[in-house]
């Protein structure tokens, strides 16, 4: 049996036995190899991969188990062999034999070339041809056996890459880290093949520039993050960077008003550091770092945490520029995402001076017990502070730390000096100065923080380099007649009567006053979906029939909602593409009677609109008027447009590709990575496609004259050409308003709010009488010291006597036994807990499906579940029933849900 395959594998042999690591395809030998065979290969694996890989070829073709051929294409393709899987779909291996010449001279300068790079540096833009569990244990070798082993690993990894770009990524990265040496080892003539790659890559489509996706408060102009060497006083030419002087390398030197801020971090004390936005709060935080090292000597171990991955990878790059020219013996590290899991953070901890990381990275490894206390760090920085409340990663570190500091068992523990770093104080809600005296009180004492740093005496510099915009406001006419708005009101009162003829959806929520088109109605939806999942009837088949039923009633109101949420604020030609692109992904799932019904009642309803043109909303004709207004007076314009949701970014896109006057503009879209998105948008975006937006928005030749951006844009993003900053509908707290008008950072911006709501343009009037408020309040706070203290307090002990009565609520015992996996939405049986493990994620065309993989016998089961993923849409809530006591269990319900240790489910 498949003796074409195997005869064709043999003959092929040297393309899988240079490329495979048989490790990475473990999960295929141990289902269709015997265990003794699976330990044999991986054991010769540690002494040549290629040995392994040829004894795992052999054995390969041994295999008669029906299925086994797909299933290791399915393998390869799941590790990223997508190269090699291709190759042996088709048994055609031209395309990996025109790499071969670059692995042979790869191979030939390696001795001198694996002396020469550095392999931290490089990960951050070879992605796109490395795995990323390649890259991991790259960082874990150079973290236990140091630069020049985990050169030689990134070297071999290259070489048995089976990508067909992987040299010119090569190339490029060692071009971006400034690995001269290196890369003329691989093309002697580095200027003229750097410059024909580029060129060649362009007209290719293929993307050679750094894959990671990196952006702070700085500016990023032509000289780098901050100014020259020898900079102009403010007088003679304003200053477009507001961060600091730029010395040698990326060393980074401190103006006055960024001292004052750091005088207090300096002399020792806890302190939140609150400065606007494009004033080079970062350049500080180097400042406090240098000090703290240099005082601190040998002891000191600092962390620095910033809460995005975007914001983390710029940060930690100008932490290794920063302190490679002041001091290239201070070691710098950095953890984010995964790497957490995968690396040993006490090993981290122990070959590090200064560690970069996102917050979540410490809470995973104080809970892991790998940080047994906060003591063993000596400086703790906390970027964008004002997230420490509620169940946010910093405010689990914060209460460790004051339970420690609390604690009357400290044994003598030293805690970390703590800083944090903020635009605004203005949290919480409140009504006058002071109610916003106790919320910043409260952030402090969350902060253990005595002292909150502001610009007092050198006011006048930081006005020279750092630009408020001025700010607008447009009250916009609503539509007065909208045939569309009626069509889907009517559509969505017959869905409603036809899911109250299965069930009263009323008692299953209790939200009242729910209007179409709303926020509220969304909040409906979702509070109805989740007691479907904990919906019990006697009679099992009734069960999932109402259940199956009311989800999708539900599931398509929802969609109507959106559709009219997007016709308000852009064209119904968008609304209606956005169903039609719902509808039709129904119609090719294989619709059942429901859904049969449903549709029909969007082609009936639907059919004989009439599109009324580009311009029927007249929010969108004020915001052409402003964009054509400002661009005709200043033709080198940059604008960011501040939208609500992702649908309405890319409708405003094709928007304004499709408006004659406005498709100069050639927009780009920057919305967040989340799994769920609109119909429209995908699903989400990547570092690489995040960085590719930006870099078209900031570059010099107008490729891109505006960027639309979601909330992704409001925190860490600098883009120091802005002078137009555009909130579509787009009103939230005092924080986020400064935060979205700290994004316009050239001279003479503006910031303008387009609303055709009375009471959201009042309410940032609000925020901006809030903003002088908070300010009034730290002004007080500052000048009576003692006041502030004594609230600190009150709020520390009040915090801690309640953390200590939950701690006393007994847990509730773990239930043993197994578990039923139910679909949420129908109730069907898809398996049971014992019987899946996770080994990745799978992603069905046309629906965003998660699946998993099950072992062993459970091939079939497993196709089963992929198959009832597929009929019910969206499986990826679960209702679980105990195996052998028959009760339920829910995500969204009061009872204990199974521990990782009892499930593990992504």
């Amino acid at each position: 049996m498949y003796e074409l395959e195997k005869s064709n594998l043999q003959r092929c042999s040297k393309y899988v036995i240079h490329i495979l690591r048989p490790s990475y395809v473990k999960g295929f030998m141990t289902t269709y190899l015997q265990p003794e065979v699976a330990e044999r290969i991986l054991s010769e694996e540690s002494k040549s991969v290629t040995a392994a890989a040829q004894v795992f070829l052999d054995q390969v073709c041994l295999l008669d188990e029906l299925g086994w051929y797909q299933a290791l294409l399915d393998a390869l393709e799941a590790e990223d062999y997508k190269g090699l899987c291709e190759a042996l779909k088709g048994w055609d291996f031209q395309t990996l034999e025109s790499t071969k010449e670059h692995r042979v001279l790869l191979d030939r300068i390696e001795p001198r070339f694996t002396k020469l790079i550095k392999p931290r540096d490089l990960l951050l833009h070879l992605g796109d041809c490395l795995r990323k569990r390649e890259c991991e244990e790259i960082l874990a070798i150079e973290n236990l056996k140091g630069q020049i082993a985990a050169a030689e690993r990134l070297t071999d990894c290259l070489k048995r890459s089976d990508k067909q770009n992987w040299f010119k990524l090569l190339k490029s990265a060692l071009f971006s880290c400034e690995l001269t040496e290196a890369l003329q080892l691989l093309e002697p003539d580095t200027e003229s093949s750097m410059s024909k790659m580029e060129v060649g890559d362009e007209e290719e489509g293929e993307t050679v520039m750094t894959v990671s996706f990196q952006y702070t408060e700085q500016s990023d102009d032509d000289d780098g993050m901050l100014m020259s060497s020898n900079p102009l006083t403010p007088s003679e030419t304003p200053p477009t960077s507001a961060t600091g002087e730029k010395s040698r390398g990326g060393e980074k030197k401190m103006r006055e008003y960024q001292r004052e801020l750091a005088e207090p971090v300096f002399q020792g004390k806890n302190t939140v550091i609150c400065a606007p936005t494009g004033c080079g709060k970062t350049v500080v935080a180097l400042a406090i770092c240098e000090q703290h090292l240099k005082v601190k000597g040998k002891g000191a171990k600092v962390v620095f945490m910033a809460t995005k991955v975007d914001v983390f990878n710029q940060q930690y790059k100008l932490f290794q520029e920063h302190f490679q020219e002041k001091d290239p013996d201070i070691r710098i590290d950095g953890l984010c995402g995964n790497q957490g899991d995968q690396l040993s953070m006490k090993v981290v901890m122990e070959n590090n001076d200064i560690i970069v990381l996102t917050p979540q990275i410490l809470v995973n490894a104080m809970a892991r017990g790998e940080v047994p206390s906060l003591s063993c760090f000596s400086l703790l920085i906390l970027d964008e502070c004002h997230n420490t409340t509620g169940k946010h990663p910093y405010n689990i570190i914060m209460t460790s730390y004051l339970d420690a500091k609390l604690s009357t068992e400290q044994n003598g523990q030293h805690l970390p000096q703590i800083v944090g770093l903020t635009a605004s104080v203005g949290i919480g809600s409140f009504k006058n100065q002071s109610e916003a005296e106790n919320n910043i009180c409260q952030l402090c004492a969350s902060l253990d923080s005595r002292i909150i740093s502001t610009i007092h005496t050198n006011t006048d510099e930081l006005q020279s380099y750092v630009h408020t915009p001025d700010k607008e406001f447009f009250l916009v006419q609503k539509r007065h007649i909208d045939p569309f708005i009626r069509i889907i009101h009517d559509i969505m009162a017959k869905i409603e009567g036809l899911a109250k003829t299965v069930y009263n959806i009323e008692s299953l929520s209790s939200i009242e006053n729910r209007d179409y088109g709303s926020q509220k109605y969304e909040q409906w939806i979702v509070d109805v979906q989740k007691k479907c999942r904990v919906l019990q009837l006697k009679d099992q088949e009734e069960e999932s029939r109402v259940c199956r039923a009311l989800y999708n009633y539900t599931e398509h109101l929802r969609k109507y909602n959106d559709a009219l949420i997007i016709n308000e604020d852009a064209r119904t030609k968008d609304a209606l593409e956005y169903l039609s692109s719902f509808i039709q992904q129904v119609k090719n799932a294989g619709h059942d009677k429901t859904e049969r019904q449903l549709t029909a009642y969007f082609d009936g309803c639907t059919a004989g609109f009439v599109q009324r043109g580009q311009k029927e909303n007249p929010k969108l004709d004020m915001l052409q008027y402003i964009l054509e207004e400002q661009y005709r007076q200043n033709d080198e314009t940059k604008s960011v447009l501040f939208v609500r949701t992702r649908a309405l970014a890319d409708a405003l896109k094709s928007w304004m590709e499709e408006s004659d006057s406005l498709k100069f503009l050639k927009p780009g879209v920057l919305i967040g990575r989340g799994r769920k998105s609109s119909q429209l948008t995908g699903s989400g975006m990547t570092l690489n496609s995040k960085k590719g937006v930006l870099d078209s928005f900031k570059s010099f030749d107008n490729q891109s004259k505006i960027l639309i951006a979601t909330s992704v844009a409001d925190e860490g993003i600098d883009i120091p050409q802005c002078n137009l900053v555009l909130m579509y509908e787009y009103v939230g707290n005092v924080v986020k308003m400064v935060q979205v008008r700290g994004r316009g950072r050239a001279q003479g911006s503006k910031c303008i709010l387009v609303s055709d709501k009375k009471d959201r343009i009042d309410k940032e009037k609000h925020n901006m009488e809030k903003e002088k408020i908070v300010e009034r309040a730290i002004r007080n706070l500052q000048d009576t010291p003692t006041e502030m203290l004594r609230k600190m307090e009150v709020f520390q002990r009040g915090d801690k006597v309640c953390r200590d009565m939950v701690k006393m609520v007994p847990e509730r015992p773990r239930t043993e036994g197994s578990y039923q996996l139910l679909c949420s939405k129908c109730k069907k049986h898809s398996c049971y807990t014992d019987d899946i493990r996770v080994l990745q994620v799978v992603l069905l065309e046309r629906s965003r499906i998660v699946g998993a993989r099950c072992t062993g016998l459970c091939q079939e089961l497993q196709r089963c579940w992929l198959f009832h993923a597929q009929q019910c849409h969206h499986p990826t809530d679960i209702q679980l029933t105990g195996h052998n006591c028959g009760k339920r269990w829910s995500q969204h319900g009061p009872a204990h849900f199974p521990s990782p240790d009892e499930l593990r489910l992504f």
